[in-house]
């Protein structure tokens, strides 16, 4: 890769890995799993699960891509070549890209509801507005696949903008723009639900210490969550490595992207439970929370609509963030492999996932029940691509922890990590043995969510044989 394809300044790689961890999952997901497993004690378990799983495959992935300088496809095929090990290692590389094209699918419509709002919000449309009309007001929007496809072509449309026109004058020129802003808007939020809201009521649902309330299932979703939090094994972070400049810190960054993107999420809860508890409402998980029960805290308090409005494009802007990642690793491909200028690559790329996502707009209307899919895995369109993407991205986590604990040399590794063998040799214990053994229990404890036994099956034959390649990989480096 030529000299130009780095990134302009050494932060830009932590603005781009920030841009792509912070998204919807943290406004409305994280806050919601903390307070309902135990608050400070779901904290803690994620924040040691950030640092033994999801720190060292995010150093490992970027690593992966500073070291091939391409993107995640052509880059494992270049680096299976020069380690000499099995072409089966470049299912790191599709893995990432199907994982992306998939999920910027379905999160381009969902994002896409954000835009409605906005105007919703900046219009005073919501203005005193109760319960059952807010309520009515989302159902209607789900029910509208013209609506839906609108809002989901210019969310992507706008997106695809921004990569097309290339790493500095459009990814790096807007996430140096867009990440600030966010940030701002965000504590802006945070001081409106601390003056007109129960910040008490936000601070003891999200950071009382109960570990009485961390059952099992709230230890995987701390686990779960730090993994998937980080965007790993979707292809961007691989992507967005190989424009790091060789002088900036894998280790240092890592650690500053999971401290941002963690504390981002924690800001977004008290904000977000503030205004939920200072309206009386009840907490809620997901769609819900986001687009019925914040525009009713917001529709009764001063100035709700002008903050409602700004609150939503915050929404917009960690969503923007992420979707670019999303396109980059398939279009960089396009560009590398078939020479295409980056417009016509992003374009191919963008209108398959617009496509795709229409699958997912009539997953909510017309194709709500009785179809061809519902019939085959028991779950609607929308369902089933995002389960797909639940068992592409740690799969691939999974690869790209063995292969970088496995086929990098120690010379190549501590020349990248630039550090001391004690941290190093920590890193490759906890890449090599410590991340996989974390991501296969979450992996295989999810996966049973889906009828019958065959995917189950096939990712317990999968991952043994990711071991089994691992073995060989140590003995042929020997």
């Amino acid at each position: 890769m030529s000299g130009h394809n780095v990134w302009t300044h050494k932060g830009t790689f932590l603005l781009a890995a920030v841009g792509s961890a912070v998204g919807l999952g943290n406004l409305w997901r994280f806050p919601y799993l903390t307070g309902e497993n135990g608050g400070g004690a779901f904290i803690l378990v994620y924040a040691l699960t950030i640092f033994a799983v999801g720190i060292p495959i995010l150093i490992a992935e970027t690593m992966l891509g500073r070291t091939s300088r391409q993107s995640p496809i052509m880059g494992m095929r270049h680096l299976t070549k020069t380690h000499k090990t099995s072409r089966a290692w470049e299912s790191i590389g599709w893995l990432g890209a199907a994982s992306a094209f998939l999920i910027l699918s379905f999160y381009s419509v969902i994002a896409g509801w954000a835009l409605h709002y906005t105007w919703l919000m900046l219009t005073g449309s919501l203005v005193g507005a109760d319960a059952q009309t807010i309520s009515a007001g989302f159902d209607a929007l789900l029910a509208s696949p013209g609506l839906m496809t609108l809002y989901h072509t210019l969310f992507i449309a706008f997106s695809a903008l921004i990569v097309a026109m290339g790493i500095h004058k459009g990814i790096e020129s807007g996430l140096r723009i867009m990440m600030p802003a966010l940030f701002v808007i965000l504590i802006v939020v945070l001081i409106y639900g601390i003056i007109n809201g129960d910040v008490r009521a936000a601070a003891r649902f999200l950071f009382t210490f109960n570990i009485a309330d961390l059952s099992l299932e709230g230890w995987l979703h701390a686990m779960g969550q730090s993994f998937f939090t980080l965007s790993l094994g979707m292809g961007a972070i691989m992507a967005y490595g190989a424009y790091m400049s060789s002088e900036a810190s894998l280790t240092r960054t890592a650690i500053a992207v999971a401290f941002v993107d963690t504390a981002v999420a924690m800001v977004a809860g008290l904000a977000i439970f503030s205004l939920v508890f200072g309206a009386g409402l009840e907490t809620g998980q997901g769609p819900g929370l986001m687009f019925v029960t914040l525009p009713l805290a917001f529709a009764d308090m001063p100035f709700g609509a002008l903050v409602g409005g700004v609150f939503f494009i915050l929404v917009l802007g960690a969503a923007v963030s992420s979707s670019i990642s999303l396109i980059e690793p398939v279009a960089a491909f396009l560009v590398e492999r078939f020479d295409m200028t980056r417009p016509q690559a992003v374009t191919i790329m963008v209108i398959a996932a617009w496509a795709m996502g229409l699958l997912t707009v009539v997953s909510f209307n017309v194709w709500a029940e009785g179809t061809i899919f519902h019939a085959l895995f028991g779950r609607s369109a929308f369902e089933f691509i995002e389960l797909l993407t639940n068992i592409f991205m740690p799969l691939g986590g999974l690869l790209i922890a063995l292969f970088a604990g496995w086929a990098l040399t120690q010379s190549e590794v501590m020349k990248e990590l630039g550090t001391n063998i004690t941290w190093f040799k920590t890193w490759r214990i906890l890449v090599r043995f410590v991340g996989p053994a974390a991501v296969s229990f979450v992996f295989l404890r999810t996966i049973p969510q889906v009828e019958g036994y065959v995917i189950p099956t096939l990712g317990a034959v999968l991952i043994v044989g990711a071991f089994a390649l691992g073995q060989r990989l140590r003995k042929s480096a020997a």
